[in-house]
């Protein structure tokens, strides 16, 4: 029953964190990203930029009065509800090792969200642009870029997730259970050894 109640307030902190830190975490997003892809491309003429929800992308190279798509990014970063409900089944979560252990998926976590913004932007630049598109990405690099797109949405964002889960902060759970004051596993009394007679 604890378990439970510990994973349903996991979900609520996940999904009030998710829900309440936009705008802040898509300029966050749009800042990190845009480097990257301007690094990944030759010009560098790529601008990122949040409005609410959602991230502009803006080119040097469009035409001034052409409309600059954008991308919703709630879909790119709701594993974090996955991550903190998986996370809260911990016991002592805030507490010394386990609260550093959480920082430093939710630092992760938060890289994955910038590589999967410049997944996102690529996989725009090579299909949903028209003519642009087919002019600068062929074959293979529409396929490569669309594949890796669909890849995290359906199946990266939340192994993401569960691996950080897995790897940083449930290992906490057994290191817990054997520190002095809490209960562990029982043994039973030492047998004193029996002298042995003479044979």
């Amino acid at each position: 029953m604890r378990l439970a109640l510990r994973a349903a307030a996991g979900f609520l902190a996940g999904l009030l964190l998710w829900t309440a830190s936009f705008p802040t975490y898509g300029r966050f997003l749009a800042e990190a990203a845009e480097p990257v892809l301007r690094f990944l491309e030759r010009p560098a003429a790529t601008r990122l930029y949040a409005e609410e929800r959602r991230l502009v992308v803006d080119r040097a190279d469009f035409a001034s009065r052409s409309e600059r798509p954008s991308l919703p990014v709630d879909d790119l970063t709701f594993n974090v509800i996955l991550f903190l409900t998986l996370s809260a089944t911990r016991e002592r979560l805030l507490r010394d090792r386990s609260l550093v252990r959480l920082l430093a998926a939710f630092g992760i976590l938060g890289v994955t969200h910038v590589a999967a913004v410049v997944v996102a932007v690529k996989v725009l630049y090579a299909t949903q642009l028209g003519a642009w598109s087919a002019a600068y990405y062929g074959a293979v690099s529409r396929n490569f870029w669309a594949g890796l797109g669909h890849f995290y949405r359906l199946a990266g964002c939340w192994a993401i997730a569960f691996v950080l889960w897995w790897a940083l902060v449930r290992p906490g759970v057994s290191a817990a259970a054997s520190t002095p004051g809490r209960p562990g596993r029982r043994r039973g009394p030492k047998r004193a050894s029996r002298p042995r007679g003479k044979g």
